[in-house]
């Protein structure tokens, strides 16, 4: 089954550290269940040519706001509902998941309340909860129509959202290890996530997390053993 990464923004990097970009944690994350990958880097405006280009699609992270005035942005959107009318899987995670809401008629905005960073726990209406890693300030505020929320937290109302049609999405990043957290706190956090903040995320970078379980969902749901 090859998943078709729509890598929406560049993962942050150490200066002369191998660059890890977000093309690359999927493949980790998903490594193991039989999956082929193959990336489009929309940030940088490069699309697919039909939703057929792929089994299933994932929607990246990013540093960008989807209400930004992005050239990417617009396209993007078209073709989310492209795949979703399409009855293609498709996964959004972080950016993904505030995209897919917005094309499909959700709201996203900057939360008044701030930022969530670092080991976070999700309790999702199955009764388990997961703990994953999370980065972001911007928030689905209001799901669309088609979406029902099947997990959350007091900080996050809608952490996952599970479709009427072939698409789930999610809010925290199971791409990400304790060392990508601690690289984001070094090089992105300073100056824009309050310090507090930052210091208590730190005091749970060796905290464990369920990264494994929500890739195995995921795994799960693009080979249609799991509609969420």
């Amino acid at each position: 089954m090859l998943i078709g990464i729509l890598q929406s923004g560049h993962f942050a990097q150490r200066e002369g550290a191998p660059l890890r970009d977000y093309s690359t944690l999927y493949a980790e994350m998903l490594a193991g269940h039989g999956f082929r990958f193959k990336t489009w880097s929309v940030v940088d405006m490069e699309f697919p040519a039909s939703p057929e280009d792929a089994d299933g699609w994932l929607i990246s992270g990013s540093k960008h706001g989807v209400y930004d005035d992005l050239p990417f942005i617009a396209p993007l959107e078209d073709f989310i509902r492209k795949i979703y009318a399409a009855g293609i899987p498709l996964v959004g995670i972080c950016f993904g998941h505030q995209i897919m809401a917005q094309a499909l008629g959700g709201l996203v905005e900057k939360f008044r309340d701030g930022w969530s960073v670092g080991n976070v726990d999700y309790a999702f209406q199955d009764d388990s909860n997961l703990s994953l890693n999370a980065w972001h300030q911007d928030q689905v505020v209001t799901p669309p129509p088609d979406a029902r929320t099947i997990a959350s937290n007091d900080f996050c109302k809608h952490a996952v959202l599970a479709y009427k049609g072939r698409a789930i999405s999610v809010q925290p990043h199971p791409e990400f290890q304790s060392s990508d957290v601690e690289m984001l706190l070094d090089l992105r956090a300073p100056g824009i996530v309050p310090s507090n903040l930052i210091a208590d995320s730190r005091t749970k970078l060796d905290a464990p997390t369920d990264n494994s379980e929500m890739a195995s969902r995921i795994a799960a749901f693009f080979k249609g053993t799991d509609h969420g």
